[in-house]
């Protein structure tokens, strides 16, 4: 078949991809690309994959589904090209670590610095219509995206970032025997200040990598960077 991912993902999903089921997505997003304004651009909506080799994850930050504005989805969950504004969750996140960590907040929202360490930009929808957050559920993609969860729970070794109650129902595919789950309110302004702020996500997480023998993330990103890093 095609080679959508260009690592090793491509072999670990392989059987999502022959299935019925992606058949059917696939066909809907042909007509969906067709008629109407879809994020990301089509070539990039395995980016979150490319950026993270299966055999490199340690971390999961799982999300819904891609930013519904233009120029905002770049195929990884939270994350916006260079020189795009700041969303209001980035924003949040980007408080966050600094009340945790200290570091003060970048002026990107371009999170490929954490993906070259090994965590997974992942959102549960890997495509929305513009202005209609959520639109592309029950379409196919959670079968895809539950199987990679599923996956890495049972390679085991990983830290899963669960923000908000749509990714908190993926904890039931986690094995915690094996892995660690760190999960608190969704970083929107309408949820942060309902748990978010305060739950220290960035510290708890290295610690939970510590125990597991992993190296921790660095996650200060770097002031200036190009799409093409």
């Amino acid at each position: 078949m095609k080679t959508l991912i260009h690592n090793d993902w491509q072999t670990v999903l392989e059987p999502i991809f022959e299935s019925p089921e992606y058949a059917r997505l696939h066909e809907f997003l042909k007509e969906e690309y067709t008629t109407k304004t879809i994020y990301p651009e089509m070539h990039h909506i395995f980016q979150a994959f490319e950026w993270t080799p299966f055999h490199d994850v340690k971390v999961v930050i799982l999300g819904q589904d891609p930013y519904h504005n233009p120029h905002q989805a770049v195929g990884a969950s939270f994350a916006v090209a260079p020189g795009v504004a700041l969303p209001p969750s980035l924003q949040n996140i980007y408080k966050e670590l600094q009340s945790d960590l200290g570091y003060p907040p970048v002026h990107h929202g371009y999170l490929k610095a954490w993906a070259d360490q090994g965590v997974l930009l992942l959102n549960a929808v890997l495509t929305v219509q513009a202005g209609r957050a959520y639109s592309h559920q029950n379409h196919g993609w959670e079968e895809l995206t539950d199987a990679a969860i599923a996956a890495l729970s049972a390679r085991g070794g990983v830290v899963f970032i669960l923000w908000g109650n749509a990714a908190k129902k993926k904890a039931a595919l986690i094995d915690t025997s094996k892995n660690a789950i760190i999960a608190s309110a969704h970083p929107s302004p309408l949820s942060a200040s309902r748990g978010f702020f305060g739950s220290r996500p960035f510290s708890r997480t290295n610690e939970a990598l510590k125990k597991m023998g992993e190296t921790p993330i660095n996650w200060q990103l770097p002031e200036t960077v190009t799409a093409a890093s």
